[in-house]
C-alpha cells in the first residue's frame, strides 16, 4: 500500500475514533436507516473505482495525445508543482462544487452530501456515483501525474484529505482554539486559508434564515482562500443548529447514489 493512502486512512481512523468517544459516530442526530448505506457505498465506489480510473484515464489519454510529454515536469521545483495541483485540482474544484449548487443536474449529482442532517467523517466522499466520475480536477491531475508529477500529488494529497477530513468531523478542533484568545490572529489567518469546521459546516447547514448558514457559498475544500478570493466566503466561527437540505422533496438510496438512472417517484 502506498504510503500516501497509509497516512490519509490513518487519518480517517484517529477522526473515527475521535468521533466513536466524543460524538455519536454510529447513530448520528437525526440520520436515517438509508444514510449509513449512502455514506459506505459512495465513499467505496469512489476508492476503489472511480478515483483510480480517472486517474488512469487522464494520463492514458494524455499518453495518446502527447505521448513524448511523459515526464516533462518532473524537475520542476516543488512549489511550482504544487501551484499547479492547486490551481487544476483544488480551484477547479472549488468550481466545481460552486457549479454543481447553481446548475440543478449537477446538484442532483452532489445533493447527497448534503442530504445527511449531520456532519462527519462519514460523509466525506458522500456523493452521487458519477458526481467525481465528470470532476475535471481528477481529470487535470491524472494528466499533472503523467507529465511526471507524481510524488508532488502524493504528498499534495495527504495535505488536502487532512484538511478536508478534519473539516467534515463533527469533533470540532477549531473551536477550542477560537477560545485560546492569543491565538485568535492566527486563527484569522487560519480560517481564511484552509477549510475548518466552522466554516465548512456553515456550507452543510439547513436553513439559510439561521446566520449561519450559507450553502451558496464557502465552497473551498482544501484553501478555504478561494471563497475569500472570489467572493463567496461567511466566517462567523459559529456552526448551524441543523444540517441537511431546505425545501426539497425526499429522495431514496437508488437516486442519491445513481441518479439520473435511478429517480425516486
Amino acid at each position: 500500500m502506498k504510503p500516501e493512502i497509509i497516512v490519509i486512512l490513518g487519518t480517517f481512523v484517529i477522526f473515527t475514533i475521535l468521533e466513536i468517544f466524543f460524538t455519536d459516530f454510529f447513530h448520528k442526530p437525526k440520520q436515517k436507516k438509508s444514510d449509513g448505506i449512502v455514506d459506505f457505498v459512495s465513499a467505496i465506489i469512489l476508492i476503489l473505482l472511480t478515483q483510480p480510473f480517472v486517474l488512469f484515464l487522464g494520463g492514458s489519454l494524455t499518453h495518446l495525445a502527447a505521448p513524448d510529454a511523459a515526464g516533462s515536469l518532473s524537475e520542476i521545483p516543488v512549489v511550482a508543482g504544487v501551484f499547479l495541483f492547486l490551481i487544476f485540482d483544488d480551484m477547479t474544484q472549488y468550481w466545481w462544487h460552486r457549479l454543481s449548487h447553481n446548475v440543478s443536474w449537477l446538484y442532483n449529482l452532489h445533493r447527497p452530501h448534503h442530504n445527511a442532517e449531520y456532519l462527519s467523517v462519514r460523509v466525506v466522499y458522500r456523493n452521487n456515483v458519477f458526481y467525481y466520475l465528470l470532476m475535471p480536477g481528477l481529470w487535470f491531475s491524472g494528466i499533472l501525474i503523467y507529465l511526471g508529477l507524481g510524488w508532488i500529488y502524493a504528498g499534495y494529497l495527504i495535505v488536502k484529505m487532512v484538511v478536508i477530513i478534519g473539516a467534515h468531523s463533527d469533533v470540532r478542533w477549531d473551536a477550542r482554539l477560537y477560545k485560546i484568545k492569543w491565538l485568535s490572529p492566527i486563527m484569522w489567518v487560519v480560517e481564511r486559508t484552509i477549510s475548518t469546521p466552522s466554516t465548512h459546516s456553515a456550507h452543510h447547514g439547513k436553513h439559510k434564515a439561521d446566520g449561519i448558514t450559507n450553502y451558496k457559498g464557502n465552497y473551498g475544500n482544501l484553501l478555504f482562500f478561494w471563497d475569500v478570493l472570489f467572493g463567496t466566503a461567511k466566517i462567523t466561527r459559529k456552526y448551524p443548529p441543523e444540517m441537511g437540505v431546505e425545501n426539497l422533496p425526499e429522495t431514496t438510496v437508488g437516486e442519491q447514489l445513481f441518479w439520473p438512472f435511478v429517480k425516486a417517484k
